[in-house]
C-alpha cells in the first residue's frame, strides 16, 4: 500500500514501486555492469578506502569516533596471543580473535537513503511529517533511540527496519564508474563548484556520463587528510579542495536529469558543509545536495573515498571510465557503512 498522497516535486518515488528500497540503484542493471566490465582493458586494480582509522580525532566531525579495536575473550583468557595450550597441553596453537567498536561513517563511507530526510507533508492534510526516501517514516521505518529498537532481543538502540544499508549490500553494487577529475582544474583551494564550473570541467575533458553510471568526484581531499597523519588541522578541515555547490539548484537539476545511480566524492560531505547560506527567510534544508539526492532521487553518497590513484593513472592514460564494485556491510539496520571499493581498469 502506497503511505503517501503526494510526494515532493522532482522526486522519484514510486517509479520503482510503492516500497521500493533501493532508489536509483535500480538502473544498475546488467547492461550496466557489461560496460563497467567493458572498460576493463589493462586489469589493474585500484583501492579506493582510505584506512578505517583515518582522518585521525573528530575534527571532520565531533560525534564520529575511530574505530577501536579489542580482543574476544571467556574464562579462558584473551584470544590475543592465546595459547591454546593452557586449554590441552596437546595443542599449538596460537590464536588472536578480535572485535572493533566502529562508527559506521567515520572514514570512507556510503550513506544510505536513511541517513537524511526531510520533513514533508506526504498525506496532504497541511501537516509535514519526519519521512525518508519513498515516504518511509520516521518512528516506525527507521527507529530510536529505545532499548531493543530492532525488536529481535539483541538490544539495538535504533534500527532501520527500511532503507538499512543491507539493501545496498544485497544488490551488490558493481557498474561502470565515470572520474570528474575537478582538483585537476581547480587545484585544491576551498571551491564551491556551481554547474557552470561543472559543466565547463566535463566539457573540457570529454567526460559523458549516462543513465545508470556512478559519478565520482576527485578534488584531493582525501589526499590531504592522509598528509596530516592523524592530526587533522581543525583551520583546514572544511576549508580545502573543492565542493558541490548544493544551493545552485541547476546543478541539482543536472543530478536528476544526469540519471546517476550513484554520486561519490572523496571529500567530507560532496556538497559543502556547511552549506552556503540560504537565500530568502523561508524553511529550507542545511544539507541541500543530501536532501535532494537521499531524501528526493534515492541516490546514495559516498563520501571520504580515497581516489588519487585511480585519478592519476586515468589523467594519464586519458580516461574517465572504469568498473567500480563497491558493497558496502551487509549490516542489517545501519543507516551508512564503512566500503572498500576497488575500480577496475
Amino acid at each position: 500500500m502506497r503511505r503517501w498522497k503526494r510526494r515532493p516535486e522532482g522526486s522519484t518515488w514510486g517509479d520503482w514501486g510503492d516500497d521500493d528500497q533501493l532508489g536509483r540503484l535500480n538502473l544498475l542493471t546488467p547492461e550496466k555492469v557489461r560496460q563497467g566490465v567493458a572498460e576493463v582493458r589493462e586489469g589493474l586494480s585500484f583501492c579506493l578506502s582510505l584506512p578505517l582509522d583515518l582522518p585521525g580525532g573528530n575534527v571532520l566531525n565531533p560525534r564520529r569516533l575511530p574505530p577501536v579495536l579489542s580482543p574476544t575473550g571467556d574464562q579462558n583468557g584473551w584470544r590475543f596471543n592465546f595459547l591454546t595450550r593452557s586449554i590441552d597441553q596437546r595443542f599449538t596453537d596460537v590464536a588472536c580473535d578480535d572485535r572493533v567498536i566502529l562508527t559506521l561513517q567515520y572514514s570512507t563511507q556510503w550513506d544510505t537513503l536513511a541517513h537524511v530526510g526531510a520533513l514533508f507533508d506526504a498525506d496532504g492534510d497541511g501537516i509535514a511529517e519526519p519521512l525518508y526516501y519513498n515516504g518511509f517514516r520516521a518512528g516506525s521505518d527507521v527507529v530510536g533511540p529505545q532499548p531493543d529498537a530492532g525488536g529481535d532481543g539483541c538490544g539495538h538502540l535504533s534500527y532501520a527496519h527500511k532503507l538499512g544499508v543491507e539493501n545496498m549490500a544485497a544488490k551488490a553494487i558493481q557498474g561502470r564508474g565515470v572520474l570528474v577529475d575537478l582538483e585537476k582544474h581547480l587545484g585544491r583551494q576551498h571551491t564551491y563548484v556551481d554547474y557552470a564550473t561543472f559543466r565547463r570541467i566535463l566539457d573540457a575533458d570529454k567526460v559523458i556520463v549516462e543513465p545508470g553510471d556512478m559519478l565520482l568526484l576527485h578534488t584531493g581531499f582525501t589526499d590531504e587528510i592522509v598528509k596530516m597523519d592523524r592530526k587533522v588541522d581543525p583551520a583546514r578541515a572544511h576549508a580545502m579542495c573543492a565542493v558541490l555547490d548544493g544551493r545552485d539548484q541547476r546543478l541539482l537539476q543536472w543530478i536528476t536529469d544526469s540519471g546517476t545511480a550513484a554520486l561519490i566524492a572523496d571529500n567530507y560531505g560532496v556538497e559543502a558543509v556547511p552549506a552556503r547560506p540560504a537565500e530568502g527567510p523561508g524553511d529550507h534544508p542545511s544539507l541541500p545536495l543530501h536532501q535532494h539526492c537521499l531524501f528526493k532521487l534515492g541516490l546514495n553518497l559516498g563520501e571520504i573515498w580515497w581516489l588519487k590513484d585511480l585519478a592519476l593513472w586515468l589523467r594519464e592514460n586519458g580516461r574517465s571510465r572504469f568498473l567500480l564494485t563497491a558493497p558496502p556491510l551487509r549490516l542489517p539496520g545501519a543507516v551508512g557503512s564503512p566500503a572498500t571499493p576497488v575500480a577496475t581498469v
